[in-house]
């Protein structure tokens, strides 16, 4: 949490305006004259430099970046962790459609991701699994990239899945 007007400790702050100027190194009583005579707060974002760097600014709209930016961090590591694509095929699907998943399949391989295939069984499908695993495993024959499976086909829920690699 950031601190601002009388909530700063330190006597001496070094001063960014709001329009990114460097105002100087004042008085914490200077600084807090300066952001009331604009309107503003006087917000501490560097407090273990020395002296202190504060802004000029509205806190709030201060906040609202600082969560927005945290927030765009976070999905950018969870974007970096996933390096997982997912293709869902089903069992009615025709030879063309099929084809063209393993096509996108071979581009994905090439560029270096894992890809995990879904075999969506619907309704009475679910009742033939060995049927349904068969078509799995000619639909991966269908791929044409030099791959590995880092897991064997195995049953969830909703139909079969594996996950496929780079060799």
């Amino acid at each position: 949490m950031f601190r601002k007007n009388r909530e700063i400790f330190a006597r001496e702050l070094r001063v960014i305006d709001e329009k990114g100027q460097n105002i100087g190194v004042l008085s914490k009583e200077e600084a807090l004259k300066i952001a009331e005579e604009r309107e503003l707060d006087l917000i501490e974002i560097s407090p273990k430099a020395n002296p202190p760097v504060a802004k000029i600014g509205n806190y709030d709209k201060f906040r609202y970046e600082k969560a927005k930016e945290l927030k765009k961090e976070k999905q950018a590591k969870a974007a970096a962790k996933d390096d997982i694509k997912h293709i869902r095929i089903g069992l009615g699907s025709g030879r063309n459609d099929l084809l063209i998943r393993a096509k996108q399949i071979d581009e994905f391989i090439k560029e270096g991701y894992k890809v995990e295939i879904l075999l969506k069984l619907r309704g009475r499908e679910k009742a033939n699994r060995d049927w349904a695993k068969n078509k799995l495993n000619e639909f991966l024959e269908l791929i044409t990239e030099d791959f590995r499976t880092i897991n064997d086909p195995k049953s969830v829920g909703m139909g079969f899945t594996v996950q496929i690699s780079k060799q």
